[in-house]
């Protein structure tokens, strides 16, 4: 309830820091987007009926990393998604696209919910890239804040 009450001000500068560090990843984002960034393992003695091993883009990873050690998580990100109602992608892109920055909570859930689901199930960050969302959430992110602060963040 208090964060609910933030300023405009305290919700910028809150988050400013993280969000730079992430936008470093939308040139190769948006290079990405459409295609998918991993495949699985099919080396030696690997056969179809052998559990199948992910392997990801290492700047998929270093993403990952990232976007884990910053104040953009949200382990109760579930709550951003009953709350907005969002089901598809479709209605997370909608709800990225309408969003304020009094919305933050909604684009840390977003972000959450593929960071967190991706580590236990292999397609979610794959998705992610492929369909735009999470693209979209870093670039509403960055708007908000330089339209907010007045200036471009640098990447």
């Amino acid at each position: 309830m208090e964060k609910e009450r933030l300023s405009i001000d305290e919700i910028t500068q809150e988050y400013k820091e993280s969000v730079l560090k992430l936008i470093r990843y939308i040139p190769w984002m948006e290079s990405k987007q459409g295609k998918r960034v991993g495949s699985s393992y099919e080396g030696n003695g690997v056969d179809k009926i052998t559990l199948s091993i992910p392997v990801y883009d290492s700047t998929l990873l270093s993403f990952i990393k990232e976007a884990k050690d910053t104040n953009l998580m949200d382990r109760n990100y579930a709550y951003a998604y009953s709350r907005y109602r969002m089901k598809t992608d479709e209605d997370e892109l909608r709800c990225i696209a309408s969003a304020k920055i009094s919305d933050m909570a909604l684009l840390k859930g977003i972000l959450s919910k593929y960071v967190y689901r991706g580590m236990t199930k292999a397609t979610v960050w794959n998705e992610g890239i492929e369909n735009g969302v999470l693209l979209a959430t870093l670039h509403k992110m960055q708007a908000l804040i330089e339209f907010y602060e007045g200036t471009p963040l640098e990447k």
